[in-house]
């Protein structure tokens, strides 16, 4: 077993860290403490896994290797304080040995609303448990917030420090305090099933980990706020994005763009589910950006060919959406809209004063705009500075074969 890739390990940990550091946060009581445990787990199956194998229960092996440590640390620091008697005392109870999927889940949701407390800035609330939760790294978070790593890093401590020194519990909080929280959560699971859609680096297109586990976290969270619309406008886009990902990339792993994708292999049980839900908000008359960009979604899967999208609805859709967030993204997104309606001038134009120069998706859309309107030297340019800026390979990979396609066109 010595030949055990690396890769196996990393998988591992992407798709249990999360998950482990939540269970572990239940019973110890503290985050840090649970967050190096499963750090030293992680650890210590880089060395064991290579030889005996990966264990059949890859959670549960990963949990009781992190509550021993946790163990073994608490023994040490057993006269420093309180805090360690009473985490030895949960220790010494009945922990979750494997993988049990209810309280997994729990543990997840109790984790994400401990971080996501009014007390802190929503964008510490949202990264804090991106990195919890999720298990993106610091560099990956700081990508989604436009910030560098070591700004990423400072705050993500002071937010584990907010939640030490504020004693904020670990719990799910009451119904009359959901309403604090539901904005930071929803944004919470909507950047997890944006990483898991499209990775912000590796080798694969997408990560079907992190998109499996926001949908269930978000149909855990329409069983707790059912009469929420944003909630299960979250849930409906991500059903409706999701049953795309089968066609999103070729059997080589390569990327299929929307208007290319075999529409035939859509998932029809999540584009129905989603859909459903979607009609049944439309009767409720309460808009909000989620559900928006649920209804975009769905006149795209209402489509029975990329020729027969109604782009005029979608550009109706990006200008309500633009009234909820003005942000440059949607902005840019709009801008693509809009170029199938009137033309890729039209969409250049207003791509090109939002100035998201740092942003690999500005200069793909840029790219594709010019390539379109035959500026093939611009568009060479505009290519380069996309692949440069992206990490992940299965898009620079198509990025460079469009640029390849206008040398030799």
């Amino acid at each position: 077993m010595d030949d055990l890739p690396a890769s196996a390990i990393a998988h591992a940990f992407r798709k249990e860290y999360g998950r482990a550091v939540a269970v572990l946060t239940r019973v110890l009581g503290d985050i840090d403490l649970a967050e190096d445990a499963v750090q030293d787990a992680f650890a210590i199956a880089t060395v064991r896994w290579p030889v005996s194998g990966v264990p059949p229960s890859v959670a549960g092996w990963i949990i009781n290797t992190a509550k021993n440590k946790a163990i073994d640390h608490l023994r040490r620091e057993a006269s420093r304080a309180d805090k360690h008697a009473e985490a030895m005392a949960r220790l010494s109870d009945d922990t979750p040995e494997t993988e049990d999927e209810g309280i997994v889940h729990d543990d997840q949701l109790r984790m994400i609303f401990t971080c996501c407390h009014p007390s802190m800035a929503m964008s510490a609330q949202v990264a804090l448990t991106l990195r919890l939760v999720a298990g993106l790294t610091t560099e990956e978070i700081a990508r989604a917030f436009f910030v560098p790593e070591a700004t990423m890093a400072q705050r993500l401590l002071r937010a584990k420090g907010k939640i030490r020194d504020a004693k904020i519990p670990y719990r799910v909080p009451s119904e009359a305090d959901l309403a604090s929280r539901v904005q930071a959560v929803l944004s919470v699971v909507y950047l997890i099933f944006n990483e898991g859609h499209t990775a912000s680096s590796g080798d694969r297109l997408s990560r079907e980990d992190l998109g499996s586990e926001a949908i269930r976290l978000g149909r855990l969270l329409v069983e707790l706020l059912p009469n929420d619309p944003e909630v299960r406008g979250l849930l409906a886009l991500m059903l409706l994005v999701e049953s795309r990902r089968l066609s999103r990339t070729t059997s080589s792993g390569d990327l299929v763009l929307l208007k290319d994708q075999d529409r035939a292999s859509w998932q029809r049980d999540l584009l129905d589910e989603g859909q459903a839900i979607i009609r049944a908000l439309l009767t409720r008359n309460e808009p909000g950006p989620y559900q928006i960009q649920a209804a975009i979604n769905a006149v795209h899967s209402d489509a029975k060919t990329a020729e027969a999208t109604d782009w005029p609805q979608i550009v109706a859709l990006y200008d309500q959406l633009t009234h909820f967030t003005p942000t440059p993204i949607v902005a840019l997104h709009r801008a693509v809209a809009v170029a199938e309606v009137k033309g890729p001038q039209a969409g250049l134009e207003l791509v090109d004063v939002l100035g998201l120069t740092d942003y690999y998706l500005f200069h793909a859309v840029r790219a594709d705009l010019l390539r379109r309107l035959d500026r093939k030297h611009e568009a060479a340019l505009a290519y380069a500075a996309a692949i440069e800026r992206s990490e992940n390979v299965a898009e620079r990979a198509f990025l460079q074969r469009r640029l390849d396609a206008l040398a030799d066109a």
